[in-house]
């Protein structure tokens, strides 16, 4: 039999993969097709950065690698550069998310910011190197932007409505996800 834990944490990542396929089948919809738009924020990226740094068993890396690569092969962009600066920017927010706990909301979005912006100028070195075609700087740099601003949303979402709160020391995870 099961213990608690582990099904509350399997029920996260199948509401991971299911935002992720919400998120998918959205951009693969043929709205507004007239160029010049203003590129949305990288929801899925924001969810797993909040996620991360507050319970780091929600987002395994893994499944943040398959689900990434799954979205650089559909979207058509050079397959697994993305999901692995993703990858990369999960780990480096997970190695960080004890010394994050106690630090205001503030700090914990300037170390997302700084991260997301690192993964964005790593992917662009990354593609001068190989010679590979890329979307302009300044569309990339619009997609950062929004995905920062709707990043407290997302953290908002998340705690208060999902639950996924940070455990501090010492706490029992069933019983704060049954309080």
């Amino acid at each position: 039999m099961t213990d608690r834990l582990t099904l509350i944490r399997w029920l996260f990542w199948l509401v991971l993969v299911g935002i992720a396929a919400a998120i998918l089948f959205a951009r693969l919809l043929p709205i507004d097709l007239t160029p010049g738009r203003l590129p949305g924020p990288d929801l899925l990226l924001a969810i797993c950065f909040a996620w991360v740094l507050r319970r780091p068993d929600y987002v395994p890396v893994l499944l943040v690698a398959v689900l990434f690569f799954l979205m650089d092969m559909l979207f058509q962009r050079v397959p697994g550069v993305w999901s692995l600066m993703v990858v990369a920017g999960v780990e480096f927010l997970r190695r960080r998310e004890t010394s994050l706990r106690e630090q205001p909301f503030l700090v914990e979005w300037g170390m997302v910011v700084a991260a997301m912006f690192a993964m964005l100028v790593a992917q662009r070195l990354l593609l001068v190197v190989f010679f590979v075609d890329q979307v302009p700087f300044g569309r990339a740099l619009m997609q950062f932007l929004s995905t920062a601003m709707v990043y407290p949303l997302i953290v908002f979402v998340s705690v208060y409505v999902l639950g996924v709160v940070k455990l501090q020391p010492g706490d029992d995870p069933i019983a704060r996800r049954a309080a």
